[in-house]
């Protein structure tokens, strides 16, 4: 859909117009006065011949010309008939106030008629039940709260609470919003459709997300591509956790990768940053507005003139992986000139309250900082308190000057109070407006620059992934869920190169003890069915049978359990000795999906898993490997030997290669036993929809 007019409106008709008090249609119309819109406003009420001054039309078929945007601002039951008409006369576009939809108790068909009049027509909505649209860069507002003039700015905000969007709009932290919208039930727009037309619009240079639910993942990789291309930074905050799907809950895929995971996978491997707050949602997207991503040296150098601030960051920074570097000797020479005695020449940096308001020191010492050739950004802390007067006033500008003259060196300079109330609004967005990124509470601030740290993200790999979404909407996902049996599972493993202990069916104890024979002993012999999912809990396997007798007596048990009249028994190998992980890809998230992490009985316990989009390449996944809190285990620690976390990833790799090419639902492979040379499935499930 194009939402071009409803984004950019040159008409706005509002139907439901009123001069009751706090009444939506009439808080729109005002609205429209105190923004100062420019275009043509009509007035929709047949009982009125004016409200607050607009003139009144009976109905959207009275007006002089189709408007660009419609407020629709009546209860629920007549909304469908509005959208009708509103499409059937060519708008551009409508806003939907009224709840009583899907969100309530019997709205659903209420919701269902007007996703039908909007489709019918391919009319653009936003809503039901939200707060609707709002400009500043425009100078207008679809919106049924009360909304004053603001400066514009470079952030967007899309967010499905109403509340979080009319907060936004009143924070003031230096934040200047360029527009906001509050999509409700999303019946027609989803947030990534406003992500993907706000990327396109001039002078947004980041866009925040407050979401609740995951959405379409096709429609956010070519949303968030889009703004990769665009160089449009976007931050994302999204509450709840969803429920897995049916088959992966089924396995341990779900519980250690549910779509909570996987759709912060995704946004991460768009480049997209993560909050966990509004607080965070805000100060990241108004750093990354105004700051550059990626491209400096990755360390980032301190100054305060608090020994104990100076402790506090460095301990917080170590948390949230910000590098801290040692200062070359050359830095720390030239520091030592600068400083009063009672200084340490360090990172962090603590001036000491010495040279606080000398603009001459500071700014010498912001530019030795920045000469360092391990620091790309220089942060500086800096805490204003309320009711400043006399010399006070001059002593605070003072400090800030100092940083500013330092603007033309070669690191990038960002200000951060400690407490997020001790940056105010006007410093703010005065270092803001000279490019210098001011950021309110220590913590956020700290979290805002370790995602200016990372490289933007290429449009590619999220495009990549988007075309695999759209490969797999193939499959019909009505289709019945059909699991392989293990030795099925193994086969098909097997056909694609993948290592899998070497073993078969067996049909008697006999037969069994022969098994053992043919592969060497010892084995493992285990109930294989398409009922059984984990076979620990069900007492339906042994290892490490080491002879004949043994062998025949594993088999008669097996077979006398309830599980094995739908089962056969399957003797294998021993799987070689190793570290033990769970690899496994679905298509049944919000985007196909793979899951690299501890394994074995591990798995959900510890939840220590790489979540990586598909398509993955064998290098993308052992880079996500190394990042694993428990990757000591592959990688030697203790003085261990690094096990062979090259043959994992390609096995991964592999593996969602398999899951693709021949369209499953899920595979799991729990546990993949690494070693020193290889990696083995020990085990493995395979989901598929039935071809009927």
């Amino acid at each position: 859909m194009d939402l071009g007019r409803l984004l950019n409106p040159k008409s706005i008709a509002v139907v439901g117009a009123s001069e009751r008090a706090a009444s939506y249609g009439g808080e729109a119309l005002l609205n429209l006065k105190r923004l100062g819109y420019a275009g043509d406003v009509w007035a929709v009420n047949p009982s009125r011949e004016q409200v607050h001054g607009f003139k009144c039309f009976g109905s959207l078929s009275d007006l002089p010309a189709p408007p660009d945007a419609v407020v629709v601002a009546i209860p629920a039951a007549d909304v469908a008939t509005v959208i009708e008409q509103a499409g059937r006369l060519g708008c551009g576009g409508a806003v939907v106030f009224a709840a009583g939809f899907s969100e309530s108790q019997g709205g659903t068909e209420l919701q269902d008629r007007l996703i039908a009049a909007a489709r019918e027509h391919n009319l653009p909505v936003c809503g039901p039940n939200g707060n609707g649209i709002v400009s500043m860069a425009s100078n207008f507002a679809l919106w049924g709260d009360m909304v004053g003039p603001r400066p514009a700015g470079p952030v967007a905000l899309i967010s499905q609470s109403g509340n979080i969007a009319v907060n936004a709009i009143a924070s003031r932290r230096g934040l200047r919003m360029h527009s906001v919208v509050s999509c409700g039930n999303q019946a027609i727009l989803q947030a990534a459709d406003y992500l993907e037309a706000f990327c396109a619009l001039d002078g947004v240079r980041s866009v925040a997300c407050y979401l609740e639910a995951e959405g379409d993942g096709e429609r956010w990789a070519r949303a968030l591509a889009a703004c990769a291309e665009a160089e449009v930074a976007v931050t994302i905050l999204k509450a709840g956790s969803s429920e897995a799907g049916a088959a992966a809950a089924q396995a341990h895929t779900g519980a250690v990768a549910g779509d909570q995971r996987v759709f912060q996978a995704m946004a991460e491997a768009a480049g997209a940053a993560w909050a966990r707050d509004p607080h965070e949602l805000l100060e990241i997207s108004k750093a990354l507005a105004t700051s550059q991503r990626g491209g400096l040296a990755e360390g980032v150098a301190v100054m305060t003139c608090s020994g104990g601030d100076s402790s506090v960051c460095a301990d917080l920074a170590a948390e949230i992986g910000v590098l801290l570097p040692e200062l070359q000797p050359a830095t720390l020479a030239r520091l030592d000139e600068l400083l009063p005695e009672a200084a340490t020449a360090a990172n962090p940096l603590d001036y000491t309250a010495l040279l606080w308001g000398d603009p001459q020191a500071i700014e010498g010492l912001v530019r030795v900082l920045a000469d360092d050739p391990g620091i790309g950004r220089v942060l500086v802390l800096y805490d204003q308190p309320d009711g400043l007067d006399g010399d006070a006033v001059d002593s605070w500008a003072q400090a800030l000057h100092g940083v500013r003259a330092a603007t033309d060196c070669p690191a990038e300079l960002l200000v951060c109070s400690t407490l997020p109330e001790l940056m105010p609004d006007d410093v703010a967005q005065s270092l803001g407006a000279d490019g210098i990124a001011a950021l309110a509470g220590l913590h956020t601030g700290l979290r805002a620059i370790k995602e200016l740290i990372n490289d933007p993200p290429t449009a590619e790999r999220i495009a990549a992934i988007g075309d695999l979404c759209a490969q797999m909407a193939s499959v019909d996902a009505d289709r019945e869920l059909e699991w392989l049996a293990e030795h099925e599972a193994k086969a098909l493993l097997r056909e694609r190169g993948l290592a899998v202990p070497d073993g078969r069916i067996v049909d008697s104890p006999a037969d069994a003890a022969a098994a053992l024979s043919e592969l060497g002993g010892p084995v493992a012999i285990k109930l294989s069915g398409r009922d059984l999912r984990h076979k620990s809990e069900l007492g339906a396997l042994e290892l490490n049978v080491a002879d004949e007798t043994a062998a025949r007596a594993a088999h008669e048990r097996l077979s006398a359990l309830p599980a094995a009249s739908d089962a056969e028994v399957l003797v294998e190998a021993m799987a070689p000795t190793g570290v033990e992980m769970i690899v496994a890809a679905r298509t049944d998230a919000v985007v196909p999906v793979l899951t690299v992490g501890l394994g074995g009985i591990w798995t959900e316990l510890l939840g220590d898993a790489a979540v990586i989009p598909l398509p993955a390449s064998a290098s993308e996944i052992e880079l996500s490997v190394r990042g694993l809190r428990g990757a000591a285990l592959l990688e030697g620690g203790r003085g261990g030997s690094e096990l062979a976390i090259d043959a994992l990833s390609e096995f991964a790799a592999a593996l969602g290669e398999l899951l693709i090419s021949e369209g499953l639902e899920l595979i799991e492979c729990n546990p993949v036993i690494v070693g020193n040379d290889g990696a083995v499935a020990a085990d493995a499930l395979i989901a598929l929809r039935s071809a009927q």
